[in-house]
């Protein structure tokens, strides 16, 4: 490798499952990405894998569709070599799964719907390096514009006690706190409106605090098994304790939406990556270190939720997330709906990663 010693080169023979993995949805992942670039380039990781050595890839995957999933794979070995991404510990990577939540909402405040799902507010401002005043937390890239300067903003206590009430920012009501709460984690949810219309929403801005994962509070406390926390169990555990449901707040990080539209109902939101995830081969992962676009074979024998196989697919990184952080660490997108929820809910898994780099940027790679 010429460019980061965080890769080991390997041969696609050594990728487990490679040769029995169907690469054709993978390549429609892909696809999309390739026409996306076009209005917009992705940035390039931090570990140099360069998003101008896409450009055969991209241009051949604009101009032509496999037949079938030989055809499929022979684009991918044609165009990339593999290599194998450890943890920072020298271990195995990690994958949890996410997907998009679909629930009934109301268009305006009722009785039962009262929970509200926000846009962005006028005042959220984006900080970086440039605008930051001394003393505001680094960590924070939104903020409250304030006559001074930019300040911390609002976090979810505060929003949900009204700090943004008479804005009219409401997209909609939901009738569960929970319910939000998960819309939040997920960045994204189908809302049945109940005058029968089909919306969605997706991620716009957060108010910027950082994310406090309500299964981590429940297991210090010896509420619910570190081994036991998923989705599931941290739902129903709200749900046995309907007057704990402002523990939430300790989560002081809040999300706010913007609303799209369902054009393919097969298809998920659009995501960081500026196209429409692809239950089952889109890829969440730390966006500072890799290329969106990027394909990734990954190798994880004891995740079986999907189809009661091993997993071992090749997926495309489309999208990101504040606890998606490390060069081997990946959230699976598993679709939309209950279902999806259900195998999404469960998934923490250990597993291998392999990039996929682009040929043009291995030393070496026509030998």
């Amino acid at each position: 490798m010429s460019f980061s010693r965080a890769f080991s080169e390997k041969s696609f023979g050594e990728l487990p499952g490679w040769g029995e993995d169907d690469h054709l949805p993978a390549f429609e992942a892909f696809r999309r990405s390739a026409f996306h670039v076009l209005t917009k380039p992705y940035r390039s990781g931090a570990l140099g894998v360069d998003y101008n050595g896409f450009a055969d890839a991209y241009a051949e995957a604009r101009t032509v569709s496999p037949a079938n999933r030989l055809q499929a794979r022979s684009f991918f070995e044609r165009h990339f070599v593999p290599a194998r991404i450890d943890a920072e510990d020298g271990g195995p990577g990690l994958v949890t799964g996410f997907y998009e939540p679909e629930v009934e909402a109301s268009p305006v405040r009722t009785q039962r719907f009262s929970v509200p799902l926000l846009s962005r507010p006028a005042d959220l401002v984006d900080v970086n390096d440039g605008n930051r005043p001394s003393g505001l937390d680094p960590y924070l890239a939104f903020a409250r514009a304030a006559p001074n300067g930019p300040v911390e903003y609002f976090d979810r206590g505060e929003i949900e006690c009204g700090a943004l009430a008479g804005k009219r920012l409401e997209i909609a009501w939901l009738a569960d706190k929970v319910d939000a709460f998960f819309i939040h984690v997920q960045g994204a949810a189908r809302l049945k409106m109940t005058d029968g219309r089909l919306r969605r929403i997706t991620y716009a801005a957060k108010s910027g605090q950082r994310f406090t994962g309500p299964g981590k509070i429940l297991s210090e406390e010896g509420e619910i098994p570190l081994e036991k926390v998923t989705m599931q169990s941290i739902r129903a555990w709200f749900k046995a304790h309907p007057e704990r449901v402002d523990d939430l707040w300790r989560n002081r990080s809040y999300i706010f939406f913007r609303e799209m539209g369902v054009d393919d109902p097969e298809l998920g939101p659009i995501a960081a990556a500026k196209v429409a995830l692809t239950p089952g081969r889109s890829i969440a992962v730390d966006r500072l270190l890799h290329t969106f676009g990027t394909p990734f074979h990954i190798d994880a024998p004891s995740l079986t939720v999907f189809d009661g196989k091993p997993f071992r697919r090749l997926m495309i990184a489309q999208d990101t997330g504040s606890a998606i952080t490390g060069p081997a660490r990946g959230d699976l997108f598993a679709g939309s709906g209950d279902a999806a929820g259900e195998i999404a809910g469960v998934i923490r898994n250990a597993a291998d990663f392999y990039a996929l780099i682009p040929r043009s940027l291995v030393s070496g790679a026509g030998r």
